[in-house]
């Protein structure tokens, strides 16, 4: 594995931080604490007519705290972090790093303007494993396993209803504008993937299931989404990640441990057999992450394994089953904890 430079490392890092300066600073308004259940979330309160709409800034942590305190000096020097933001993803480029492809860009693009990552989308499959790279410090192999032309996007639909606050404009109108058409489904009227004519790309949205795989809606995202089972240990506690393309687009990705071990089961439970080519890019995938972090987060690593294997005897049976196709693999998970 061929790591990236410390100089690319630290502008990875300044970059992600100034766009999650700039996604919060950029919503007008007063910031306003709520608090559901046993959570809190800011919002920041703007006036509509004559109703009050409060507008979702994210979960309350003494990071969010901090960029609420300096909200105004961040409001005041948007352009000139703008600029520096472009600075970095030209050194990131000149440092190899691999960016977002022009068509990927701007559709992750448009779904960022409208909220959809601030609302709590996260990116998952290939989309997500190719972000890794400013994420763990290293250099993402070319060809099979990191190639893909569809983009997932995940949401618990419980923080969808949660939240109450929707993207604006509506996802269905967003992709309209980038000739994207709803893809029929077997409910009537119940829409959860986009393709766009001539470049093959197609959005998809997902949802935890516990049980029956059915299609569920996200309010949130204003969208239908494909219920699936084991999604909700994948996109539990995700991060943020930043997308190399124009001046860089804040997104959320799963956490690279979680998706490793995702992969080992979802790679067993693939419909066409875990013989497919798809459950063989699962493996593959799998097998990169959990080398690439076994030196340098082995902690992070071995918390995901035990607890996806102490879920249930179904997960540990995933697992097991393509861990006996991936030795090195095995062996490498099974020393985590000697």
């Amino acid at each position: 594995m061929t790591p990236l430079s410390s100089i690319a490392l630290s502008a990875y890092t300044d970059l992600v931080r100034f766009l999650k300066d700039d996604a919060l600073s950029s919503v007008e308004g007063k910031p306003t604490l709520k608090k559901r259940a046993d959570k809190a979330y800011w919002y920041v309160a703007r006036r509509v007519g004559t109703e009050m709409r409060f507008i979702y800034m994210g979960e309350d942590s003494d990071e969010t705290r901090a960029r609420i305190d300096q909200i105004e000096e961040l409001r005041a020097t948007a352009k000139e972090r703008q600029a520096e933001r472009s600075r970095l993803v030209r050194l990131l480029r000149a440092e190899g790093m691999t960016p977002t492809d022009r068509a990927t860009g701007s559709i992750l693009s448009a779904m960022a303007a409208a909220g959809t990552f601030r609302l709590g989308g996260t990116i998952v499959g290939t989309n997500a494993f190719r972000l890794y790279e400013g994420e763990l410090g290293i250099r993402l192999p070319l060809g099979g396993m990191a190639n893909t032309g569809d983009i997932d996007i995940a949401q618990f639909e419980k923080l969808s209803v949660a939240l109450q606050d929707q993207v604006d404009p509506g996802l269905a109108e967003t992709f309209s504008a980038l000739k994207f058409d709803p893809l029929p489904a077997l409910d009537q009227g119940r829409t959860w993937r986009w393709a766009q004519g001539g470049s093959g790309q197609l959005v998809e949205f997902l949802t935890p299931a516990f049980g029956d795989e059915t299609i569920r809606d996200l309010p949130a995202l204003g969208v239908n989404a494909q219920g699936l089972n084991y999604l909700n240990f994948l996109i539990a506690e995700p991060i943020h990640a930043a997308a190399i393309y124009r001046s860089g687009i804040l997104v959320q990705i799963p956490r690279p441990e979680r998706y490793a071990i995702h992969k080992l089961i979802i790679a067993d439970r693939r419909r066409d057999g875990a013989g497919s080519l798809k459950s063989a890019k699962d493996r593959e995938q799998a097998a990169f992450l959990i080398q690439a972090m076994a030196d340098d987060r082995p902690d992070d690593l071995d918390r995901a394994y035990a607890t996806a294997m102490a879920v249930g005897p179904r997960w540990r049976a995933h697992i097991d089953n393509s861990l006996k196709r991936m030795p090195g693999t095995k062996a490498i998970l099974e020393s985590l904890d000697a």
